[in-house]
Order: C-alpha cells, then structure tokens, then sequence
C-alpha cells in the first residue's frame, strides 16, 4: 500500500492543570501518516506549516518517522493547537488555525492506493481537495475522518452538507460519535452511520473512546468493546484507529480501486476483526502523553 494522507500538521500544547504544559507534533492527517508508517506503510504527507521554529520541530519529527511530505513551510505561522486535558484525558483545543493547500499539481500520482483526508484541512478547501479525491478515485481507495472542530465553524448547516460531500466520495469513513451527534443532535449515532453508508462508503466506524465502537457495512453491523487501560491522554487516539483499521484493510487486499468491490462486499466476521485491530493500537497510544502511536513490533 502506498498512502497519501492530505491535511494539518501543527503542534498541540497540552496543559492539564497540575504540570506544566507540553509540546508534541500533531494534527489528525499528520497522526494518521505517522500511524500508518509505524505499522509498516511508509508514504507522503501534504501539508503546510511555518518557516519557524515549530515548522523546525514538525519536519524533524516526520523525517524520524519515514515520512515524506509535499508543501511543507511557508510565509504563515505554524498552528498551535493549546489543548487542555480534562481529569479522563480527554483534551478540549483552541487553534490558531489557518490552512492553504499546498500546490502539488491536479492529480495525485497513479501509483497511489489509499489517500486519507480529514479534519481543518476539508473544513478549509473543500474546493480544492474533493476534485483531487474524486480523480485518485481511479486509482485509490479514499478513507475520510471529519474530526470536527467546532470552535472553527461558522456555519452548522454549510459545514454538514461539505462533510456529506466528503463522505460521498470515501470508500471507508472512521467518525467520533461525538461528531454525529453535533452534526445530527436529533438522530442517534447509529442511524446517522448508516445514513452515511447509504451516500457511498463501504465502511463507516463510529468510535466512542472507553465505551468502544460501532461499525456498518452493507452487510450487517456490529459493536466492538474497548480494552480496558489505564489512560494519560486521548490525544490521537482516533487518528491511531483510523491507521490501524486502514493497515488491516491493506493486509486483506482491501484497499486500491482494484479492491473497491471486495471491499464494498466486507462480511460481519470480517468487520468484527478489523477495528478489534484498530482499537488495540489505540489503546497504546491512550497510555502515552500526546499523540504518539504504537510501532508494529508493540501490537
């Protein structure tokens, strides 16, 4: 599997009220590229940051991890996510965000099979990036994660109808239920996931931290239960699903549109395995400060 994964890479400064506060290279897509290579699927980032010190730190840290990126510092500043994590390490963040995609040409290269996209990236250029997701549709399974962030939107009723759109052209699809239930408050979780697998995806996960997750396919559905961990912080946790779920599609002949078909055909048996597979490389990252996911050698 060759991955291209499209999005923010900043660095959260997570505080929690009792030490002091603490930096790590994050943002949702850049996570899931790390993830992806650390389980054995090296590929490209595109992405933007500054040409300061924190952009420094972002290019290190990507470089250590075997990842490649495309766009990389310009003329505005890093994003700085300041987190806050609460007594059961969930963290609430406020951004300074700003987001340009890089200029990388009409089309991704063919030779590309997944390209996951996700959070303020599709909440800031819808327009340039689902052209690009439905010509790699050629080529490319397509994973989305709209990792919303309220405090960003401006507009309810706009931001839900370009997720939809995201969600139209995505093969496999990993949501926080807590994203549901802000775009869909009068609906449950449950439904909400199969209204989406009805706009096209093959797949769609709603994940809901210790309390487990809940996958639909065209076949059935079921519900997976977390493990059970002491946690530190939340931070990435989905991001490491979202990874390891898409390295088990990989490792079943999955992913690339040569696989749509047999992906769009995948069994209850086989749904019950492959987010036991994610949860589990979430439940390393739970344990350890920041967003830093599970290496293949610790699953």
């Amino acid at each position: 599997m060759n991955p291209t994964v499209i999005g923010e890479a900043l660095v959260d400064v997570l505080a929690s009220g009792i030490t002091p506060a603490q930096e790590f290279v994050g943002g949702s897509p850049l996570n899931v590229a790390v993830s992806l290579a650390r389980l054995g699927y090296p590929g490209t980032l595109i992405s933007r940051w500054g040409a300061d010190d924190k952009g420094a730190k972002i290019e290190d840290y990507l470089k250590d991890n075997n990842v490649k990126y495309l766009g990389g510092a310009d003329d505005e500043a890093t994003v700085i996510a300041h987190g806050i994590l609460d007594p059961a390490g969930g963290a609430a963040f406020a951004f300074n965000a700003f987001w340009q995609m890089p200029t990388i040409g009409p089309e991704l290269p063919q030779d590309v099979e997944l390209v996951h996209t996700g959070s303020i990236a599709t909440l800031f250029s819808p327009e340039e990036l689902l052209p690009l997701l439905s010509a790699a549709r050629t080529h490319a399974t397509i994973s989305y994660d709209p990792n919303l962030r309220p405090s960003l939107v401006t507009n309810h009723a706009q931001t839900v109808a370009e997720v939809e759109r995201f969600v139209g052209q995505a093969d496999v699809v990993r949501v926080s239920g807590i994203d549901l239930k802000w775009m869909y408050p009068m609906r449950s979780v449950h439904e909400s996931a199969r209204a989406w697998l009805d706009m096209g995806p093959a797949i769609v996960v709603s994940t809901a931290g210790s309390r487990g997750s809940w996958g639909v396919v065209r076949a059935g559905d079921a519900e997976f239960i977390a493990p059970s961990v002491e946690v530190t912080d939340t931070v990435g946790a989905g991001d490491t699903f979202t990874a390891a779920l898409l390295c088990w599609l990989a490792e079943h002949d999955m992913i690339g549109a040569a696989n749509r078909e047999k992906l769009g055909q995948l069994q209850i048996s086989e749904l019950s395995l492959a987010p036991e597979f994610a949860a589990k490389a979430a439940a390393v990252t739970v344990q350890r400060a920041g967003a830093n996911p599970p290496r293949r050698e610790e699953l």
